[in-house]
């Protein structure tokens, strides 16, 4: 199983990016879906989630400008970043957490410019 996020970019403050997360391979025993985010010098944080009954919740700071969704059909879980602000630059990291293990992305660099 591989995870490829993609859409991480430069973006001034107030802008809006969508990052999407591909899976590839078979997962079994899905739990939850979720983004989480390292800012330099700064401990990974969970960003977002979405379980299997479609709930979702938010980290505070995001809340209001971050929708996670999924599409379970084709394996992806995207996460659309609105009013961007500088304290969001961060490697956006998405991640699959089943019954058996947790998968990770490789990361994708969101860079919020003042």
């Amino acid at each position: 199983v591989q995870l490829q996020a993609s859409g991480g970019g430069l973006v001034q403050a107030g802008g809006s990016l969508r990052l999407s997360c591909a899976a590839s391979g078979s997962i079994n025993g899905i739990k939850a879906w979720r983004w989480y985010r390292q800012a330099p010098g700064k401990e990974r944080e969970w960003v977002a989630s979405i379980i299997r009954n479609g709930d979702r919740n938010y980290l505070d700071f995001v809340k209001g400008r971050f929708t996670i969704s999924r599409d379970s059909a084709k394996k992806t879980v995207d996460l659309q970043m609105n009013s961007l602000e500088p304290e969001d630059t961060a490697v956006y990291y998405c991640n699959i957490n089943t019954v058996y293990r947790e998968y990770w992305g490789q990361g994708t660099l969101v860079t919020v410019s003042s």
